[in-house]
């Protein structure tokens, strides 16, 4: 792994020379994970004239262990206690005979902006803007692979729930259920909150779980990820509680499972991430459920659950190969429920099979 961290430090540095900027500061820690591999709460990432520094607050070996694999990368620890490494970075950053600097302006507050300023004020501060999130927008095979194994470890806990008794049950009983089954099959931990929604709740993006108690006839919504090795899957189902299905729960259920199939098959290199979106989002607008949508369709994954692309009426980008996606679709009725059908998909050029489908818990609406 060293050698892909310096390969991914190399295009970044690449990028700051060419806007001008001698050194980089990273402080986003999704992305200082990405240049630099598990590191320390807090610490930074400095990419030097001369050499590249991993700065963190305290000694590494209180820190570290053995969760940094790339040991080729040089550990700085800030002297004596309360230090802020970014500052750290800004003074060492002057000292190695840089004259710029590119730091990540998105992340840092105003506060520290000006401490880094202060703290080497013969040094130029620029911005390197989301160059970092833009080379994680195409994954490796190594970073799929860990999606992978997340999302079958989310399939393997929901699969499990979905054996067990549920009626009388709260959402928040079956959202702690399911975290800890996530970590009994080796996730790291869930990656975001679990949702588990019931009856009218049901379908609503977002949902925080409530002490209500799952009922026949109910409509059953959730939406888990697990987190492996840093990197974080979704998956989302819903299901009907009770013998049957009425006739409302069916239409509602093959109309939103329609429109997702939709957007998973307009995953392909090249695509407009508005196309995906429109091929789904048209379905639902056309049945006139246009108000009960929600802003997006998807979004990228990875070392965050929430990343680039947006699958959005408005975004301009195009879809390249190896990228990872949700396709989410979904309508919340308020006072009745809804259904959300959620995927992580791996977007693959059609000789090589087409889109990925990493999550594959059934589609088909089940009673329970």
């Amino acid at each position: 792994m060293s050698e892909v961290y310096a390969l991914r430090r190399t295009r970044l540095r690449e990028c700051c020379n060419a806007g001008g900027s001698a050194a980089a500061l990273v402080t986003r820690p999704a992305n200082v994970r990405y240049l630099a591999g598990p590191a320390p709460e807090g610490a930074v990432l400095l990419l030097g004239p001369a050499e590249d520094l991993l700065v963190c607050a305290g000694p590494p070996d209180d820190r570290l262990g053995q969760t940094r694999p790339d040991e080729a990368l040089r550990v700085h620890a800030v002297p004596g206690t309360g230090g802020d490494p970014a500052v750290e970075a800004a003074g060492l950053a002057a000292t190695g005979g840089a004259d710029s600097l590119a730091v990540e302006e998105h992340h840092l507050t105003v506060t520290r902006h000006r401490a880094l300023g202060s703290a080497a004020p013969g040094l130029r501060l620029a911005d390197v803007g989301g160059a970092v999130e833009q080379l994680r927008v195409v994954k490796d095979e190594e970073e799929i692979s860990c999606l992978r194994i997340g999302a079958e470890i989310a399939d393997q806990a929901l699969g499990e729930l979905l054996e067990s008794i549920l009626v009388g049950r709260t959402e928040r009983h079956l959202a702690l259920e399911l975290e800890r089954r996530l970590v009994d099959h080796g996730a790291d931990g869930p990656a975001f909150a679990t949702s588990v929604a019931t009856g009218p709740n049901a379908g609503r993006p977002g949902h925080r779980p409530t002490d209500r108690r799952v009922e026949e006839g109910d409509f059953l919504s959730v939406c888990l990820g697990a987190a492996y090795r840093g990197y974080r899957c979704e998956i989302g189902r819903t299901f009907v509680i009770g013998t049957a299905p009425a006739d409302w729960q069916i239409e509602l259920y093959n109309l939103v499972f329609t429109a997702q199939r939709a957007g998973r098959e307009a995953l392909v290199p090249g695509a407009a991430c508005r196309d995906v979106d429109r091929a789904a989002r048209q379905i639902l607008d056309g049945a006139g459920y246009a108000a009960a949508l929600p802003e997006l369709t998807g979004h990228g994954v990875g070392l965050e659950i929430d990343e680039d692309p947006q699958l959005t009426p408005g975004t301009m980008s195009k879809l390249d190969a190896c990228v990872p996606v949700t396709v989410e679709p979904g309508v919340h009725l308020p006072g009745r429920g809804g259904v959300r059908i959620d995927d992580t998909l791996v977007v693959r050029p059609e000789a090589d099979g087409g889109p990925e489908l990493l999550t594959i818990t059934t589609k088909e609406l089940l009673a329970l």
